[in-house]
């Protein structure tokens, strides 16, 4: 079972002393070569901070987010599902979770990052700052990783629950399968399905920290759908090809 997760756009600052970036120590490495194009335009970019603030959408007060760029090389490492902050993340609690449960994430949730590509769990990662919609020199984000991630994802045996948001399934859409986007809904007093937005976050992250801390591999979506009616989840066939969890 695999459990895709989006980025974020917050990180968390620092990392473990005498560390710093290696791209042999990320999963997937047939995805290096890809890391090192998007990680020279990155550094081609960051010439100029004008420039780099223009291309990332970012304001004045965001300097922090530009000199973590210039150091993304040097700067120290922590696992990337530690460096993830915000709404989902702060649901999941990475931090917090049982030793059993890290152990699951480190096998079953992997982090679809603008700048590295898939990730595991605990793949050691930088600080940075990059978006599915970040304008580098000469590199376009979506032709760099589509190919390669819809390929990986492609090849993987067993269930893929896509947390994603849709700009970053554009960035590696999962081929057909076994494979289920999940889409957060809340039910009105009408008993309609509405579309969630800043909830939609923190209900994709206690959904992943439940599964994490269940530690059970689902082959199929009716093992994880008879669970997740078991855990007081609801969790329910949506679209084809969709689940609907309500929350």
């Amino acid at each position: 079972m695999l459990l895709l997760l989006p980025p974020s756009e917050t990180k968390r600052h620092g990392g473990v002393d005498g560390t710093m970036l290696d791209l042999s120590l990320l999963s997937h490495p047939c995805l290096t070569g890809q890391r090192r194009v998007v990680l020279s335009a990155m550094r081609k970019l960051s010439r100029n901070l004008a420039t780099m603030s223009a291309a990332l959408r970012l304001g004045p007060g965001q300097r922090d987010e530009l000199i973590r760029n210039r150091e993304l090389r040097s700067s120290a490492t922590l696992p990337a599902i530690e460096r993830y902050t915000g709404v989902l993340y702060d649901a999941l609690n990475a931090p917090t979770l049982s030793v059993v449960a890290r152990e699951f994430a480190r096998h079953s949730i992997q982090i679809h990052s603008a700048m590295f590509g898939l990730v595991g769990a605990d793949d050691p990662i930088p600080a940075y700052r990059l978006s599915h919609n970040s304008r580098l020199p000469d590199v376009s984000l979506r032709r760099t990783w589509q190919p390669p991630i819809s390929a990986i994802l492609g090849a993987r045996d067993g269930l893929i629950l896509d947390l994603r948001s849709e700009a970053y399934v554009e960035l590696g859409p999962v081929p057909g399968g076994n494979s289920f986007f999940l889409r957060v809904v809340a039910e009105g007093p009408d008993g309609r399905k509405r579309a969630l937005n800043h909830f939609n976050k923190k209900g994709k992250g206690l959904f992943a920290r439940a599964v994490a801390s269940a530690g059970i591999e689902h082959s199929t979506v009716e093992s994880l759908l008879d669970w997740a009616a078991s855990s007081g989840i609801r969790l329910e066939p949506g679209e084809p090809g969709e689940l609907l969890l309500t929350v």
